[in-house]
């Protein structure tokens, strides 16, 4: 809870991507901010990534994959129209700009993938050549690894679109992160979810990132003590581990790169980390996993695996993506 004091007219502005799923996270933290006492709006915002997922954009030629659905929201949020933006934190590059920072990290869903299959209710009984909808390449190259006979087809837009195609036969199968199905309480399509040792996850996937900008004015300080009950450590520090892996393999949320950190648990008192690197063709994998025991640092875990993959050859797979 904030030890700010603040009066009942300051209105926290947050930006939000327009898509079903955006919004439910942008409401999710609005609600929890009103809770807390504090007054709050949503301002939608449309991004690059969002134009693209129309029929019939075509994307300039210059256009750079990082950051396209968080460019417009983070001008908004450095030109004072947004106080704080809501991401999905698998968005995010590794590294901010400076004039930014994750004031909170909520706490974490799912992480994992799911299996979308009314017919076929695993991967092992899709028959063989079966069309799978995914646009992912870290997807495509871990359902390879595990069935080299499957077919992919493209499948943008927001989940309903996706599920849609589905119904339609455009494809026999989706791949698709649990959080965002089990958020718009879709869960009734979930029919199998990966374990990270299958589908090793996205870094930062199923994890939300509160976004406000660095300066200490009296108004960045108020916005940032706001949201500080929002932060759960253990989440915070899962996905700053493995950001810390993906920056040190390239940092593109493109790259066929899955890392899972599992924080401890009851019965056994170590952070647990699964990182993998498959080639695009599936024919070649480099899997790590690490523990730590009493970790206090991220960075180092992070660190620890990303040499571990690197010595393994997982740059050599990398390159073969370029």
């Amino acid at each position: 809870m904030s030890n700010v004091q603040h009066s009942s007219e300051d209105i926290i502005r947050i930006g939000s991507r327009g898509s079903q799923l955006a919004l439910w996270q942008a409401n999710h933290v609005m609600e929890a901010l009103r809770a807390a006492g504090y007054r709050a709006e949503i301002e939608i915002i449309r991004t690059t990534g969002d134009r693209m997922q129309q029929p019939g954009f075509v994307p300039p030629a210059n256009l750079d994959g990082k950051g396209i659905f968080i460019k417009e929201i983070e001008e908004a949020l450095e030109q004072g129209r947004i106080d704080l933006a809501v991401h999905s934190l698998k968005d995010l590059p590794t590294e901010l700009a400076p004039q930014f920072t994750l004031a909170a990290i909520p706490r974490r869903a799912d992480a994992r993938d799911v299996w979308v299959c009314e017919q076929y209710w695993g991967l092992h009984t899709l028959p063989e050549g079966g069309r799978i909808g995914t646009t992912s390449p870290r997807r495509r190259a871990q359902l390879l690894a595990l069935r080299p006979d499957v077919q992919f087809v493209e499948v943008r837009g927001n989940i309903d679109t996706r599920l849609r195609k589905l119904e339609e036969g455009q494809c026999d199968a989706l791949v698709l992160a649990a959080a965002g199905l089990d958020r718009l309480g879709r869960t009734e399509n979930v029919h199998y979810r990966f374990r990270p040792d299958e589908l090793c996850p996205a870094p930062g996937q199923g994890a939300l990132a509160i976004e406000t900008l660095s300066a200490s004015s009296a108004r960045n300080l108020f916005i940032r003590d706001s949201v500080a009950f929002l932060d759960h450590a253990p989440t915070r520090f899962a996905v700053e581990a493995e950001r810390v892996v993906l920056d040190a393999l390239g940092g593109g949320c493109s790259l066929p790169i899955g890392v899972h950190c599992i924080p401890p648990c009851e019965d056994n008192g170590k952070w647990r980390m699964i990182a993998q690197v498959v080639a695009p063709d599936g024919e070649a994998v480099v899997t790590v996993e690490a523990e730590a025991a009493h970790a206090t640092d991220p960075c180092a875990l992070g660190d620890q695996v990303a040499d571990e993959l690197k010595s393994r050859g997982a740059l050599d797979l990398l390159a073969s993506t370029a």
